[in-house]
C-alpha cells in the first residue's frame, strides 16, 4: 500500500521591511533570541551596513548573499548501518536544507566569537565569508571533505 502523500511544511516567510528579502528575515528570525525580534532585526541590519562598508560596497543586501552563497554546502555526510558497520554516506543537499545550515553555521560562528557585540561579530563573520575565510566558511570545507573522502560508500546511497 502507498505511503500518504504529504503536503509540503516549509513555512513562508514574509520578506523584512528595509531590504524586501526573504533571505535577510530568515537571518533575522535565526539571530533572534528570547522573542526579541526588534533588537534582533536591528543587530542584522547594522551589520549588514558594517560588512558592505567594510567591503566597500554599495549594497549591503549583494554581500549578504555572497556570504551566503559561499558557505552554503552542497554536500553532507549521512551515517548508514550496512552488514554491521556504520558507513558514512555523502549525499547532495537540496535548496532549503543549504540555505538552513549556511544560516545556522553563520549565526553560531557568530557567537562563538568573543570580545565585541553581537553586531560587529555578525559584521566580521560575513566579511570574512565573502572573502572565503573565516569559521563558517571552514565548516562547509570540513562537510565537503568528508563528503570527498567517504566517497567510496556513495553506492550504499542507493540501496
Amino acid at each position: 500500500m502507498p505511503r500518504k502523500v504529504t503536503k509540503s511544511l516549509i513555512r513562508k516567510i514574509a520578506a523584512d521591511r528595509k531590504y524586501n528579502s526573504v533571505l535577510v528575515q530568515k537571518l533575522i528570525n535565526k539571530s533572534m533570541l528570547n522573542g526579541k525580534k526588534l533588537a534582533a532585526e536591528k543587530m542584522v541590519y547594522g551589520a549588514l551596513e558594517t560588512a558592505a562598508k567594510k567591503l566597500k560596497s554599495e549594497d549591503p543586501l549583494e554581500v549578504f548573499e555572497t556570504a551566503l552563497r559561499n558557505i552554503s554546502p552542497n554536500f553532507e555526510v549521512k551515517s548508514r548501518r550496512v552488514g554491521g558497520a556504520n558507513y558514512q554516506i555523502p549525499f547532495p543537499i537540496q535548496g532549503h536544507r543549504q540555505e538552513h545550515f549556511a544560516f545556522m553555521w553563520l549565526v553560531q560562528c557568530a557567537r562563538a566569537r568573543k570580545g565585541m557585540p553581537y553586531e560587529q561579530r555578525l559584521a566580521a563573520e560575513i566579511v570574512d565569508a565573502v572573502n572565503q575565510t573565516g569559521n563558517a566558511f571552514k565548516k562547509k570545507e570540513d562537510t565537503h571533505r568528508m563528503a570527498e573522502a567517504n566517497r567510496a560508500f556513495a553506492h550504499f546511497a542507493r540501496s
